[in-house]
């Protein structure tokens, strides 16, 4: 079946942040119409025709009141889990979350303290910070290591800062945001033999897990083994694999009965009685029964994106960094060879190139002077992108092409 890849549907003035983000810098009119903001993890992309039909025909023929995730809601979430990962997980095993960040949130405050520790593998995701800060929690900051062009985990300071007894949680991001690594099985098991050995709590946001390009594999954390199941709290949705951020629908997994009780007694309390929308439930149903051609489809997009900013970029501007994207969508790239300060590279990007990313240093300090670039859009979109690149910075001496 042939999708569209390729329709761009401005959201200006639909409630989309990074859409109205440009009006900060330019007139609606100003703006090209191949221009689309290249910033917060959403897609460019329609909607999967077999997701959008099945809502409309769910419409004519259900009642919009309360509902609950049903069993078979459950056993399609565990189906994909173990159809995708092979990870065979339990229903039981399931809690309702109206998003990732949601959930770690809800885990930084109920398995630590106050002046607690939260360890974070940086840069990062930077909701990630703000779970510990918002809570009166320490932020543990481990740096990644870049090992020529791939980030690499420093397993020494890793394991100093664990064994720390104020260390409580890991929020491990698996796949990385924004670095773009697929862990491999040997890193898992030693992070989580480190956390096992030092009563850390792994949880593990593996939101983008089905976003992996040719020749990687994710390895879900819990699959490790039962030390490691029952160590752990597994976050996913299907939220970034299809696009569906807006129907607030994501799912907890927790083996550990206790753990398990202790989330959702804090869910009892925030939301009485805790649930995601009737139409979010039935949206992830159908991507997880219904969509995997259309996700194979756009994986291939997003790897064809990569390859031509990979080598555009080598071709013109060889100073800038670009690091292999092993999962996700989100180009992680060094653009300090340019010599320009990441403020200025900031103003020169949206206001005189039209290129909106997520900067860099808004994933921590060692992020500054990077881009971010959200390549989940169409292929033409990015390569006039890279034209309106080309034409700003020969202007600054910086095209080398």
């Amino acid at each position: 079946m042939q999708y569209d890849f390729t329709t761009v549907t401005r959201r200006f003035g639909m409630g989309s942040n990074k859409w109205d983000e440009m009006l900060r810098y330019h007139s609606e009119d100003q703006i090209p119409q191949d221009v689309v903001p290249f910033s917060v993890a959403d897609m460019e992309f329609k909607t999967a025709p077999q997701i959008s039909q099945g809502l409309k025909d769910f419409l004519d023929t259900s009642i919009l009141g309360y509902a609950n995730a049903t069993e078979t809601y459950k056993q399609v979430v565990c189906r994909w889990m173990y159809q995708q990962h092979g990870w065979k997980a339990k229903p039981e095993w399931i809690l309702p979350s109206h998003g990732v960040i949601d959930a770690f949130f809800n885990a930084a405050k109920l398995y630590s303290e106050e002046d607690d520790g939260i360890l974070l593998l940086t840069p990062v995701y930077y909701p990630m910070y703000y779970a510990a800060i918002v809570h009166n929690r320490k932020v543990v900051d481990c740096p990644l290591v870049e090992n020529r062009d791939r980030y690499e985990i420093d397993f020494e300071d890793f394991e100093r800062k664990a064994a720390d007894p104020g260390t409580k949680v890991f929020i491990l991001c698996s796949p990385h945001n924004p670095v773009g690594r697929v862990w491999t099985e040997e890193e898992l098991r030693k992070l989580g033999q480190i956390c096992n050995r030092h009563g850390v709590l792994v949880v593990s946001d593996e939101i983008h897990s089905d976003l992996v390009m040719p020749g990687h594999k994710h390895i879900v954390y819990a699959s490790l083994g039962e030390e490691f199941q029952q160590n752990c709290l597994i976050l996913t949705a299907p939220s970034k694999t299809f696009n569906l951020a807006g129907m607030q629908t994501s799912n907890v997994f927790i083996p550990n009965e206790q753990l398990r009780q202790i989330f959702f007694q804090e869910l009892q309390k925030t939301y009485a009685n805790p649930k995601c929308n009737i139409l979010g439930y039935k949206a992830c149903e159908l991507a997880y029964t219904k969509g995997r051609e259309w996700m194979e489809s756009c994986i291939r997009v997003i790897h064809t994106n990569e390859e031509l900013v990979r080598s555009f970029l080598a071709a013109h501007f060889p100073q800038i960094k670009v690091f292999p994207l092993e999962g996700t969508y989100l180009l992680w790239m060094d653009w300090r060879g340019l010599g320009v300060d990441y403020k200025e590279l900031e103003r020169i990007n949206r206001e005189e190139a039209f290129l909106f990313f997520d900067e860099g240093h808004i994933f921590g300090a060692q992020g500054q002077g990077y881009e971010r670039w959200n390549l989940a859009c169409p292929t033409a979109c990015v390569q006039a992108a890279l034209e309106r690149m080309k034409a700003v910075y020969s202007k600054y001496g910086k095209d080398e092409g």
